[in-house]
């Protein structure tokens, strides 16, 4: 029990015995005595509380206050990755993300941004946009023709959903840099749902900072169209929260029909970046990154 429970608790006490004393005497006498010895015992009781908390070692700060001492403010842009050495980069800045993207692979190598609660409703929805190639990047780029007979969904990574508070937004979230080749039940399915709470994370908690991209494994990748974009073997998502006690959480799918609970997606931080590769909330306090990004409990955020 807090410093403050205890003295909640007491104080309403002593303000009832207060009140009990004067019920004898008239409504004047009670309201002129009365409030005299409520205020005088309450002055007494601040004082005899501050003196046992100090001897229990209680803190003397409010939860509300340890929490905020707790908080980390966010760095601008602490949802970007670190700078990749290892493959070819290319970053684009849309209106509601950011995206790295790889002319090797016709791929993003992660895309990210910061979802509010503000952001995760609005009027502008995702009917008759079409996909769009991205002149912003070199040819060969991928296509819509490259999709066609494919076998492969053309699968968001930051979602249309997320997009709705803004038409440019929207329109951006369906060039195909930030798409990839997905499972069509993969897609429709368990990726669709981790979508779906992180925005009931962002409406829970205020703001949440996301990376998700494709995952591709040592060796030959399967492409699709005639220019050759890549199919990934898995996905990534990884989810920061600096409101209140700073965490964060990872999740890594297969790129294959499956119908399972989240926490059977669930990664730590690290374990995506030793992955993936990539550097993740590198902008966070050293010591914040290395605990936040060491956790892997869906508890924490359930």
């Amino acid at each position: 029990m807090t410093r403050k429970t205890i003295k909640a608790l007491f104080l309403a006490a002593l303000a009832s015995i207060a009140t009990a004393s004067c019920e004898l005497n008239t409504d004047k006498v009670k309201e002129s005595i009365g409030q005299k010895v409520e205020e005088k015992l309450t002055d007494y009781a601040s004082q005899a509380i501050d003196r046992l908390a100090q001897e229990a070692g209680l803190d003397t700060q409010t939860e509300a206050d340890g929490k905020a001492a707790a908080a980390v403010e966010a760095p601008a842009g602490v949802e970007i990755p670190a700078p990749l050495t290892d493959r070819k980069e290319q970053i684009l800045r849309r209106t509601a993300y950011t995206a790295s993207y790889n002319s090797d692979t016709r791929l993003p190598n992660w895309v990210a941004w910061q979802l509010t609660a503000e952001h995760t409703s609005g009027p502008h929805k995702r009917g008759g946009i079409d996909f769009a190639e991205d002149e912003d990047v070199p040819e060969p780029r991928a296509t819509d023709w490259d999709y066609y007979r494919s076998g492969y969904d053309r699968g968001h990574l930051c979602p249309s959903a997320d997009n709705k508070w803004s038409e440019a937004a929207q329109r951006e979230s369906f060039l195909f840099t930030n798409i990839c080749p997905q499972n069509h039940s993969l897609n429709a399915g368990d990726w669709n749902e981790m979508e779906q709470q992180c925005r009931r994370w962002a409406e829970e908690l205020g703001s949440i900072y996301i990376v998700s991209g494709p995952i591709l494994y040592k060796g030959r990748h399967k492409t699709i169209g005639k220019n050759k974009v890549v199919v990934p073997e898995a996905f990534f998502k990884v989810v920061l929260c600096t409101e209140g006690e700073p965490k964060a959480i990872g999740f890594i799918y297969k790129n294959q029909p499956g119908n399972r609970p989240k926490g059977d997606y669930v990664n730590s931080v690290d374990e995506v970046e030793r992955i993936t590769g990539i550097d993740f909330f590198p902008a966070l306090p050293d010591d914040v990154e290395s605990r936040v990004e060491a956790s892997a409990d869906i508890a924490d955020w359930l």
